[in-house]
């Protein structure tokens, strides 16, 4: 070994040249611990990790692999105050549960509102410190650690891990997948394209964005994607003010996106917007059908036509006037 690793025990910070025998065996890296003692008291959420050394049987409609093994689950510092399913190992979140029976979209009050704006304001930062990392040789669990460590440095927690057992800190789509990828091994290539979907929890609040970008040089009709995906979010956009129908929001979108060719992934929303009410808008596009297939992962899904697809989210405010953005980019 090269150097000291950091400690893989959760909440801890010292230096480790421990390595798990059986990660030894089964070839996973980076899983090191600073003594036996550490070792032994994080078994019970450190073995899962072996259960994920097989290659799935993936049904394939691209040209897209999962590269396996997946790396050890990044640790989140004690104190970092979490959402209720952080640790719970089934990831099931009940306040979500209890917030789907109450359908409607909540009206924030100014101290909520505020919340929001200082979470999303740190997604937006952690996205552009990931987005940074993107180029022809990186692999998509490096993305992932920059971004972790991002968020743990601006104390809050990566939503995604271990929601529903999503085993990592953010969705890394590349390619034929519409949303929810996995960061795994596989580098990125010339010509890919690649959405990081960050959410951090701050505070007890969440804040939400996505973005496609190119790696390094990449196709006309790739191109022409990513252009239509952002074009049919900032169309969508424009619509947000009081009064305006959530579901009129997909016919905007699907207007756009016919008109360049692309298909949308839809879900249609009920409801009136209402000042003070806080939601996201993520048109997912594709080149080919809008169909969808699950890897048996269950968490990455793709094109059933193994065409490639984009999607730009934001967390959007809706004010008196019209709508704030709240995850805007230095450009909007």
């Amino acid at each position: 070994m090269n150097g000291l690793q950091r400690c893989q025990g959760a909440g801890c910070t010292e230096s480790a040249n421990l390595q798990c025998p059986t990660c030894l065996n089964l070839k996973i890296p980076g899983s090191f611990f600073c003594s036996r003692d550490c070792f032994r008291a994080n078994w019970s959420t450190h073995k899962h990790i072996h259960e994920k050394t097989y290659i799935p049987k993936f049904s394939y409609t691209g040209t897209l692999r999962a590269v396996y093994p997946l790396s050890p689950k990044r640790q989140v510092p004690q104190h970092i105050e979490r959402p209720d399913y952080a640790d719970n190992p089934s990831g099931v979140s009940k306040s979500e549960q209890v917030a789907k029976v109450n359908a409607p979209i909540k009206v924030l009050n100014e101290a909520e509102i505020e919340g929001m704006r200082k979470v999303c304001k740190l997604a937006r930062e952690v996205l552009d410190i990931g987005a940074a990392t993107i180029k022809p040789g990186v692999t998509t669990d490096e993305i992932d650690r920059v971004i972790h460590d991002a968020i743990i440095e601006r104390d809050s927690y990566p939503s995604p891990l271990n929601y529903y057992e999503f085993p990592k800190s953010v969705c890394t789509s590349v390619n034929e997948v519409i949303c929810h990828g996995i960061p795994d091994q596989r580098e990125l290539l010339e010509g890919d394209i690649i959405n990081l979907d960050v959410t951090l929890y701050h505070n007890g609040f969440h804040g939400d964005l996505n973005e496609t970008y190119p790696v390094g040089n990449i196709d006309d009709e790739s191109k022409k994607l990513i252009r239509t995906a952002k074009e049919c979010l900032d169309k969508a956009v424009e619509c947000v003010k009081p009064g305006f129908l959530y579901r009129n929001l997909g016919t905007v979108i699907e207007k756009h996106a016919k008109a360049n060719s692309c298909s949308v992934v839809q879900n249609k929303a009920i409801g009136t917007m209402k000042p003070g009410q806080c939601f996201t808008i993520e048109p997912m596009i594709n080149l080919g059908t809008w169909r969808d297939r699950h890897w048996t992962d269950n968490w990455t899904a793709v094109t059933d036509d193994g065409k490639r697809s984009a999607q730009f989210e934001h967390t959007l405010l809706v004010t008196k006037k019209g709508v704030e953005i709240l995850t805007a980019g230095k450009n909007e």
